[in-house]
């Protein structure tokens, strides 16, 4: 089997820890010039935004020099630029730094930052401002968690290692514990392990289960319980979308804060940072693939519905209760 040929390093250094657009031209195509193919590829920048980009020596090859508006097309060709940045309300949340090595950044992320660019949230993401605040261009994700979700995420340092720690969670070498607030139903027998189907369509918010083979296990476990709420200890055994969220709704019991489950409620707006939703990756325990170490990481971070429910939620706002499925 041919082995592809990898793209040469980028020419442009990064922006605010957002990594240049790499853009490869098609083997073929009836493109006259970089600027037409470029013109129809970003079609949705707007009027004016790609020619604009040429007319300002934006958009370079990999010798890192301006290409021109009117340069041939050239089949399999790299060129770079930078996107405009989206505006985005900032987080005003820090990232805690747990552990950090050679090898692997540990982070303790907020809720309400994206772990990696994605859409309409670029610069307000762990990844980026981790680049920037660290230092590390060569920063990249290992996993991710959802916006709204906080706790520990693994980011790896150089590039060459990502693959060793990437597999780790393919394979399902890494431990992980969550932490969740939810309503405490006492006729819900636990602990158990759940069991389902679960499926995500492209362009549809919320997961879903469906009849068929399992493809998602969680074990649920109560920890304690009070005034109407409980901290349950969550453990994945798989990592479907949405899995801890889809799971404990089904059971009755969805987590505080949560906009998609049981019901869609609509996305939480840009700069509402109130009531966030009450899960927490609290630990990952892994072998190291490149040191062989041992590691135990516990998140620092607590769940504000458990310590404070008024601070959380605002006295007048009453404790959800959601009549639990039956099977």
């Amino acid at each position: 089997m041919r082995r592809r040929t990898p793209p040469p390093p980028a020419p442009l250094p990064q922006r605010e820890g957002v990594d240049p657009v790499r853009v490869r031209l098609p083997v073929a195509g009836g493109w006259r010039t970089v600027r037409e193919y470029l013109v129809e590829r970003l079609s949705g920048a707007g009027a004016g935004v790609v020619e604009g980009m040429f007319d300002a020596g934006a958009v370079v090859g990999a010798d890192g020099r301006a290409v021109a508006g009117d340069a041939p097309f050239e089949p399999g060709m790299f060129v770079w630029f930078h996107r405009e940045l989206p505006a985005e309300v900032p987080v005003p949340f820090p990232v805690e730094v747990v552990y950090r090595d050679a090898h692997i950044v540990v982070a303790d992320k907020p809720h309400f930052l994206a772990t990696t660019p994605r859409g309409t949230h670029v610069v307000q993401t762990v990844l980026a401002r981790l680049r920037h605040e660290l230092g590390i261009p060569t920063l990249t994700a290992a996993h991710r968690l959802d916006r709204l979700t906080a706790g520990l995420v693994l980011f790896t340092v150089r590039p060459e290692e990502r693959g060793a720690y990437q597999t780790l969670f393919r394979d399902r070498l890494v431990r992980k514990e969550y932490e969740a607030v939810a309503p405490y139903d006492p006729a819900l027998a636990l602990p158990r392990t759940v069991r389902s189907r679960i499926v995500k369509e492209r362009g549809v918010q919320a997961a879903r289960e469906v009849g068929g083979e399992p493809n998602a296990e969680t074990y649920v476990e109560l920890a304690e319980h009070r005034d109407g709420r409980g901290r349950y200890r969550l453990v994945p055994a798989t990592g479907q979308t949405h899995q801890l969220r889809v799971h404990l709704s089904a059971l009755g019991v969805p987590i505080l804060g949560d906009p998609l489950y049981p019901e869609v409620t609509g996305p939480v707006p840009a700069g509402d940072f109130r009531r966030p939703l009450q899960l927490l990756a609290r630990r990952l325990e892994f072998t190291d693939p490149v040191t062989g170490g041992e590691h135990a990481f516990v998140s620092g971070r607590e769940l504000l519905a458990w310590s404070s429910y008024e601070a959380w939620a605002g006295a007048d706002r009453p404790l959800p209760v959601t009549p639990r499925a039956t099977s």
